[in-house]
């Protein structure tokens, strides 16, 4: 199996860990990978993760190219798309499954394809200064189909995703990072304590809090700017009866940093 798992504190660290091949993903690392996002999901502990790949030469190329074949000549197009319609997608997290809880891309070399999209599917992404980021799928003759299309220009302006979708031409760090579609740049030794550093503080914060914040914004994108208001306050009014509500302003009367439990 070449999906590493790693906890540190309440952090969990996934490194997708096949260097030889750009980290693609084969069938049965994304069948490690629903488990592994599952587990995250249930455990309590657990309230940040890190995804990664091993090496600096790749975050992950998507799918292993050589079983991608097999996989479409073992089925009609109606049976892929009704499988589609209910696997959790490209790395378990690309369609049909959310987790819950905040997914940090740490992203330590060129990110392309469908590793772009399981970048994208993550909530926060940091790159390596020598990352490059694009979707060549046109220039294959296919196109973006675990989520690049529609999670990209949510990510950038629209038509900087169009350029990167309808041409296949990539983009480096700096430009990820002065279209959003990345929030760091570092260097490659930096890029893990910049993860955790980003990791540890939210896993600090409250975890219901966190939840809930996280629901609003991606439910509210979805919605007019009333109706996400009338969201962010159905949202917000159970916390304020919480016990973590009650610890964090008692930890600010007493000067002191809170101890959230999730209740």
């Amino acid at each position: 199996m070449s999906i590493r798992r790693e906890i540190r504190g309440q952090v969990l660290i996934v490194t997708i860990d096949r260097p030889e091949v750009r980290n693609a993903l084969s069938g049965e690392m994304r069948e490690a990978l629903i488990a592994v996002w599952r587990e995250f999901r249930l455990e309590p502990d657990l309230r940040v993760a890190i995804l990664t790949g091993a090496g600096d030469k790749s975050f992950c190329a998507g799918a292993d190219l050589k079983e991608i074949g097999e996989y479409y000549r073992s089925m009609t197009p109606i049976e892929r798309r009704e499988n589609g319609e209910q696997h959790p997608g490209l790395g378990a997290i690309t369609r049909n499954f959310d987790p819950r809880k905040p997914i940090i891309a740490a992203i330590n070399g060129p990110c392309l394809a469908g590793g772009l999209e399981l970048a994208l599917a993550c909530d926060i992404r940091i790159a390596a200064e020598h990352a490059v980021f694009g979707l060549p799928e046109v220039c294959r003759g296919i196109l973006p189909g675990a989520g690049g299309t529609q999670r990209l220009p949510r990510a950038v302006p629209e038509g900087v995703a169009l350029e990167m979708i309808l041409t296949g031409a990539p983009i480096d760090a700096q430009a990820a990072l002065r279209w959003g579609l990345v929030s760091h740049v570092v260097s490659g030794r930096e890029l893990l304590d910049k993860a955790m550093c980003i990791a540890e503080m939210i896993a600090a914060n409250g975890p219901l809090a966190v939840r809930a914040a996280r629901d609003a914004v991606y439910q509210g994108l979805a919605l007019p700017l009333d109706q996400a208001l009338r969201l962010e306050q159905f949202q917000a009014e159970p916390l304020r009866l919480s016990e973590d509500a009650k610890e964090g302003v008692q930890a600010f009367i007493e000067k002191r940093q809170p101890e959230f439990t999730g209740k």
